[in-house]
C-alpha cells in the first residue's frame, strides 16, 4: 500500500449524488476558476522572488559580435545578466521531444554567440521587479554579423528532400500503379494547396518560477508534458531528476503550444541558483511567437482519378512540410489522407525542407487539419467535375478497409456522420450549381468535409485510494488544460466505487505524483479512463477500510517497455490495436456568405457530426467539439503567421495583426454526436476527441465559397482579397 501525496486536489464543492457516466457533469473546477481559486503556474508568488526578462535576436542566421551591457547594468534594481559569455556550456544539451529527448527545441540559445532564428534568446536579465527586467533588456545593444536566412518553405534554397532519407521509421504508402490508374481515368484533378505558418496564441503565456532548496529544484511552468520538463531540466543542469519538481495543476490553454521542457526553463532556473533567490520569468506575446511551437507551412499536390460513375481509380498525394535546420520534427499525415476512401492505386510522397526558424511543434490535430484540408478539397473539385453530390461522391467510395495496407476498421461511422449532419443542416437544399444562390447582396453556399483522426493511448502511472470514511482521492501527473480532467476522473471513480461525487478528489499536474505522459494526440482521456477503471476493480477487490492501489496502465496489446518510458520522460503515444485502424471520424457542413460586392466572408451555419467511440461526458464532449469548430473557421479565415522572406523575422506578433475570431466571428453552431460503440479500440471504448472536431472545417468552408461563388481558393486563408481578384 503507497501513501497519497500532499499535493493539494481538486473536488466538487456540493455534490452528493454516485456520478453516472455518458451523463452531462459540469466542471468540478468551474467554482475555483469562476472565482479565481484555481492557481495557474504564473499565479505563484514566492517570497524574494526576482523578476527576468529576455532580450531577443533581431536577425535569422548570423552571429552575436557585441552586447553592450553599460546602460542596463546601471539601472537600480537590475541584479544579473546573462549571456552566452556566462552560460556556455553550463546548460547540457538535450534533444527534441519527438527524437527521443525532452525539449520543444535541441538548439541551445546562451551556449554559443551563433544565431539560428530571429527571436531566439540572446541574453536574461535579472531584476527587482519585472518592470526593471524588461526595461534593462531593451537597454542591452546588441550587434550582429548577419547572413541571409532561408525563411521559409517557398524559398527554393529550403531544399525539400523526401522524408525517408530523415527519418529511416518512415515509409511512403504505396499500393499499385497510380500513373497507369490516372491514365484509365475519366476524370482527373491535379490540383496544388497550402497552408500557412499560424502560432499559439493562448491567453496564458509561457512563464517558468524557479526555486532552490539546497541542491533541490522546484518549477513552477505551465507545461503539458510535467514528467518529461523534470527530466529535461535535470539533464541539462546536471542533476538526478527527483532533485526537480515541476508544477502545473492548471494550465490555461495550450493545445500544443506547451510542448515539454522549453528553451528559457534552465535559464531562469540557472539565473536563480546564480542569483541564490527565486526568479520569475513570463514571456511576452511577442517573444512566445519564437519561445513557442507553432504550425508549420505545408504544400501539397493531390491527383485523383475516377471512371465515370465516380469510383476512385487513383489517390495521389505529395506532400511538403518545414522544420529547422536543428531538428527533425516532421508532420506526417499522408497515412490518413490516403486510407480515407477505397481507391485501386494510391501513392504518397512527404517531404521535408529545412528553413531558419525556430523548430515548429504540434499544433491541434497536427498533420490531419492541412493534409485533410488538400485532400477533402480535391474530392469536391473532383465531385463538381463528375456532378455528383459531394456526399455521394464519398459513399461510392467508402472502405472498411485501408487500400494500402488492407487492414480492417474497428468501426467505420463516417458515412452516418455525414448522415446526421445532412439531416442538421438541410443538405438536400443545397445547390450544386456554383454562384446561384443570391441573397441580399450576399451569394450563399453549402460546402462539406470529412474529418477522421487515428486514436491514440499511452500508459499511465495512478494512485487510487480510499479512506476508512469512504473518501477517494486520484493522484496522477497529467495535466487539466482546460478539457475537464479533474472532473472525468472523478465521475469515473463516483461510478465505479458508489461514492457521491463531492467525496473525490483529484490531484494533477505534479512530479510529485505518479508519472504520467503528454497531454495530448487525443490520449489523454483513452489513457486515463482505462487505467482508472482497472485501478477501481483493483480498489473493489480489497478489503473494507482504508485501501490503496498504485498502478501502472500498459495498454492492451503495448509492449512493457512503454511503461519505462513514462517513468523516464519519453513520449510513447501508441496507436492500438497493431492490426486494425482505430479512428475517429467526423463531418463538417457549413453555409457561407459572400459579399457580392466587398467579398466579405462570413459563416451563419455550421453543423458537425462526430462518432469518438464511447462519451464520458456530452457535457465537455460538446465544449470541446465547439472550440475545434471554432478554431477550424480561424484556421480557414483568419490565421497566417506573416514573415518577411528576406529577413525571417515574424512580422505579426501580437493580437492586433495575428488574426483571431471574436464572438462576432461565430454563426450558429451546431453538435451531432453520432453513437460508435466500439469494442475492438480499447476496453472503454474511448476514442478521444479534443482534436477532431477542427479536422476538415477549413475544406468544408474552402468547398461552401467555390460553391457560393464559383471561385476555387486552394490557399489558406481565404481572405477578401482572393475573392475580388
Amino acid at each position: 500500500m503507497t501513501a497519497p501525496s500532499d499535493a493539494p486536489g481538486v473536488r466538487a464543492r456540493r455534490d452528493d449524488a454516485v456520478a453516472r457516466l455518458g451523463a452531462p457533469h459540469p466542471r468540478i473546477d468551474g467554482p475555483l476558476k469562476v472565482c479565481g481559486q484555481a492557481e495557474y503556474p504564473g499565479d505563484v508568488s514566492v517570497p524574494g522572488m526576482a523578476h527576468a526578462a529576455i532580450a531577443v535576436s533581431a536577425i535569422a542566421r548570423g552571429r552575436v559580435t557585441t552586447i553592450h551591457r553599460d546602460a542596463a547594468e546601471a539601472m537600480p534594481g537590475v541584479l544579473l545578466i546573462l549571456t552566452h559569455d556566462e552560460v556556455g556550456g553550463a546548460i547540457r544539451p538535450v534533444d527534441h521531444l519527438m527524437q527521443g529527448g525532452y525539449a520543444n527545441s535541441s538548439w541551445r540559445p546562451l551556449a554559443s554567440p551563433e544565431i539560428r532564428y530571429a527571436g531566439q534568446i540572446v541574453a536574461l536579465v535579472v531584476a527587482e521587479t519585472a518592470e526593471i527586467a524588461a526595461a534593462a533588456a531593451a537597454a542591452l545593444r546588441i550587434g550582429y554579423a548577419g547572413e541571409a536566412p532561408v525563411a521559409c518553405l517557398a524559398d527554393p534554397r529550403s531544399a525539400a528532400v523526401p522524408l525517408t532519407t530523415i527519418k529511416t521509421e518512415h515509409h511512403d504508402r504505396r499500393s499499385g500503379d497510380l500513373d497507369a490508374a490516372l491514365g484509365a481515368a475519366a476524370v482527373r484533378i491535379d490540383a496544388q494547396y497550402t497552408t500557412p505558418i499560424q502560432h499559439h496564441n493562448p491567453i496564458e503565456l509561457p512563464s517558468t518560477t524557479c526555486l532552490w532548496e539546497g541542491d533541490r529544484l522546484t518549477v513552477y511552468e505551465p507545461t503539458r508534458y510535467v514528467v518529461a520538463a523534470q527530466h529535461g531540466l535535470a539533464a541539462q543542469l546536471g542533476l538526478r531528476p527527483e532533485q526537480v519538481r515541476v508544477i502545473a495543476r492548471f494550465i490555461g490553454g495550450h493545445f500544443g503550444g506547451k510542448l515539454a521542457l522549453s528553451q528559457h526553463s534552465a535559464i531562469c532556473a540557472l539565473a536563480a541558483r546564480r542569483l541564490g533567490r527565486p526568479v520569475r520569468l513570463e514571456i511576452s506575446r511577442r517573444d512566445q511567437f519564437t519561445i513557442a511551437n507553432h504550425r508549420t507551412e505545408t504544400r501539397h499536390r493531390i491527383r485523383l482519378g475516377a471512371d465515370a460513375d465516380g469510383r476512385l481509380l487513383g489517390v495521389g498525394h505529395q506532400a511538403a512540410t518545414a522544420s529547422s535546420r536543428f531538428d527533425d520534427f516532421a508532420m506526417e499525415g499522408a497515412d490518413v489522407s490516403t486510407a480515407l476512401y477505397a481507391a485501386e492505386a494510391v501513392a504518397a510522397e512527404e517531404r521535408l525542407g529545412r528553413v531558419d526558424r525556430n523548430t515548429p511543434g504540434p499544433m491541434r490535430a497536427p498533420p490531419e487539419v492541412p493534409f485533410l484540408f488538400a485532400m477533402e478539397s480535391a474530392i469536391d473539385e473532383l465531385a463538381h467535375a463528375l456532378s455528383i453530390d459531394p456526399v455521394a461522391l464519398r459513399r461510392r467510395n467508402d472502405t472498411a478497409v485501408d487500400p494500402v495496407s488492407g487492414k480492417r476498421f474497428t468501426t467505420r461511422p463516417l458515412l452516418r456522420c455525414f448522415d446526421a449532419a445532412a439531416a442538421a443542416f438541410g443538405w438536400a437544399e443545397r445547390s450544386p450549381r456554383p454562384r446561384a444562390r443570391l441573397r441580399d447582396g450576399w451569394w450563399i453556399g453549402h460546402g462539406c468535409a470529412a474529418a477522421a483522426r487515428p486514436v491514440k493511448i499511452g500508459p499511465v502511472a495512478l494512485r487510487l485510494s480510499q479512506n476508512a470514511d469512504g473518501a477517494v482521492r486520484i493522484e496522477t501527473a497529467h495535466h487539466e488544460i482546460g478539457n475537464g480532467l479533474y472532473t472525468l476522473l472523478a465521475t469515473i471513480a463516483s461510478e465505479r466505487l458508489g461514492v457521491p461525487l463531492d467525496r473525490v478528489t483529484v490531484a494533477l499536474g505534479d512530479t510529485a505524483l505518479p508519472p504520467a505522459g503528454i497531454s495530448g494526440g487525443s490520449s489523454t482521456t483513452t489513457s486515463l479512463a482505462n487505467a482508472l477503471a482497472d485501478a477501481c476493480t483493483a480498489l473493489r477487490r480489497q478489503p473494507e477500510g482504508a485501501r490503496s492501489v498504485r498502478l501502472d496502465y500498459l495498454p492492451p496489446g503495448a509492449k512493457p517497455a512503454a511503461v519505462d518510458d513514462l517513468r523516464a520522460g519519453h513520449i510513447k503515444l501508441l496507436t492500438l490495436p497493431e492490426d486494425a485502424l482505430a479512428w475517429a471520424f467526423g463531418a463538417h457542413m457549413v453555409e457561407v456568405a459572400v459579399h457580392a460586392a466587398t467579398g466579405a466572408i462570413r459563416v451563419p451555419r455550421h453543423v458537425g457530426a462526430f462518432a469518438a467511440g464511447r462519451v464520458l461526458n456530452p457535457l465537455a464532449a460538446r465544449s470541446q467539439y465547439l472550440g475545434g469548430m471554432s478554431w477550424g473557421l480561424s484556421s480557414a479565415l483568419l490565421e497566417k503567421t506573416e514573415i518577411d522572406p528576406r529577413t525571417g523575422v515574424y512580422m505579426n506578433r501580437d493580437l492586433a495583426d495575428y488574426l483571431v475570431p471574436t464572438a462576432a466571428d461565430i454563426g450558429s453552431q451546431t453538435v451531432v454526436m453520432v453513437p460508435d460503440a466500439d469494442d475492438a479500440v480499447n476496453p472503454e471504448g474511448v476514442k478521444g476527441l479534443g482534436e477532431l472536431g477542427i479536422i476538415g472545417v477549413a475544406a468544408a468552408v474552402a468547398n461552401a465559397v467555390f460553391n457560393a461563388t464559383g471561385i476555387r481558393v486552394r490557399d489558406l486563408p481565404i481572405r477578401i482579397e482572393a475573392l475580388i481578384a
